[in-house]
């Protein structure tokens, strides 16, 4: 399988080893489980599109509308309709209400600040920026390209990237201890989970209300719980210094670190998953995947970074890895029986130009530079016959449904 040359698997490729396919859609009923699709507070609608390699997702709930790119946001977003819904129900009890001296929580309903490219919102099919794949490549010469092929406007990336810079602010002690009784992350771009945050950190502001009501129990935990209690229990500023220690033991500059640390697409939270993810691997090549991160544009793709990193914890518990490619965006990993792994957070692969270079380009680097002797896809989700086909001509074993490492599994 290795002794043939990129050119002539690339011509095999594209003389009929598999068709390139077109974007595909799903049924939410029939690819969720039925207590996901609708709930107390939420109902997902029906349609699900897949134009790039998330599944695309509408929620519609009792606190307002949201998009959800992503099964892993997906379920992020119902854990966030659930918080809101219990924090709503304990603001209005006796209990609450008597240690608030009548003070009311602000749970509003709105339009929620989503983790997606606004850009590409389907406000009007046809109408909007189309996700036809992504830049899986070298990150230097793709600076300008994010992981989805198509950006939103310059006015519209502001906005994504603002709303992750702007989910600290507001956000006190009383209010991180609020987020860990409701399982939730204190810094969510959700606006209006981070609203009501807000409001109930200045109504508690010594955090003695939240010690003394119970809040009913989650649907499901969600990412924090894992982190180790650093964005529940320590503030912003120890936070950053805790993930600047982290970045200078993985020989990253103190200048590049310091630019890094700031960066709008990453939410403190994310920013500290996905350090925490390198940290507990720490081999020849990390410090260059910070550089790959930090060219993110908005909060979607710096989630695929984080993912990615998390997938590379995960694969080094259960198979030490000695080396990640360099100069990828893509995180392929060299275990210590030659293997190189590519990491892929995605929920559905089909078959396309764009994928089959990126898999031709990535074997060969990783055949050369990692003097890897097998490749292999580990997926989180889930690739159609036409991907299949295509990566095993590639030279690429799949395995699908991989989540080990990952703090926050995606919806199933």
């Amino acid at each position: 399988m290795f002794s043939r040359t990129p050119l002539v698997v690339s011509l095999a490729l594209l003389a009929g080893a598999a068709d390139f396919e077109a974007p595909a859609s799903f049924r939410a009923s029939k690819i969720l489980p039925a207590n996901l699709v609708k709930g107390p507070h939420h109902t997902i609608a029906e349609k699900v599109t897949a134009e790039g390699y998330y599944q695309e997702f509408h929620i519609t709930s009792t606190f307002g509308e949201m998009d959800a790119e992503g099964r892993s946001v997906l379920k992020t977003r119902v854990v966030e309709v659930d918080a809101l819904a219990r924090l709503s129900e304990v603001s209005k009890g006796e209990v609450f209400a008597k240690a608030a001296g009548g003070a009311v929580v602000n749970v509003g309903k709105g339009v929620t600040a989503v983790v997606k490219d606004p850009g590409a919102t389907a406000k009007g099919i046809g109408g909007g920026v189309k996700r036809l794949g992504t830049n899986l490549g070298r990150k230097g010469k793709s600076t300008a390209q994010s992981v989805t092929e198509d950006k939103p406007e310059s006015g519209d990336t502001a906005k994504a990237a603002e709303s992750a810079a702007l989910s600290v602010v507001g956000v006190n002690g009383a209010a991180r201890k609020w987020a860990q009784k409701l399982s939730v992350d204190p810094y969510t771009t959700n606006a209006i989970l981070h609203d009501a945050l807000v409001s109930v950190g200045k109504i508690d502001s010594a955090g003695s209300i939240a010690a003394k009501v119970v809040v009913p129990i989650p649907m499901v935990v969600s990412t924090t719980a894992t982190v180790g209690g650093l964005v529940w229990g320590k503030d912003p500023q120890e936070v950053q210094k805790i993930n600047e220690a982290r970045l200078a033991e993985l020989g990253v500059s103190k200048d590049e670190a310091a630019g890094f640390l700031k960066s709008p697409a990453f939410t403190l939270t994310n920013l500290t998953r996905f350090i925490a993810a390198l940290h507990a691997v720490k081999v020849k090549g990390c410090a260059d995947y910070v550089s790959a991160a930090a060219e993110s544009k908005d909060e979607r793709e710096a989630l695929f970074f984080v993912e990615s990193a998390e997938l590379l914890a995960g694969l080094h518990k259960r198979q030490p890895t000695s080396a990640i490619l360099e100069d990828s965006r893509a995180l392929v990993a060299k275990t210590g029986d030659g293997r190189a792994i590519a990491l892929l957070p995605f929920d559905y692969v089909r078959w396309t130009e764009r994928l089959a270079k990126s898999a031709l380009e990535i074997a060969a680097r990783a055949r050369q530079e990692l003097g890897a002797t097998a490749l292999e896809v580990d997926l989180t989700g889930t690739a159609s016959a036409g991907a299949k086909a295509g990566l095993d001509a590639a030279g690429w074993k799949l395995k699908e449904n991989v989540t080990e490492g990952l703090l926050f599994k995606p919806a199933d």
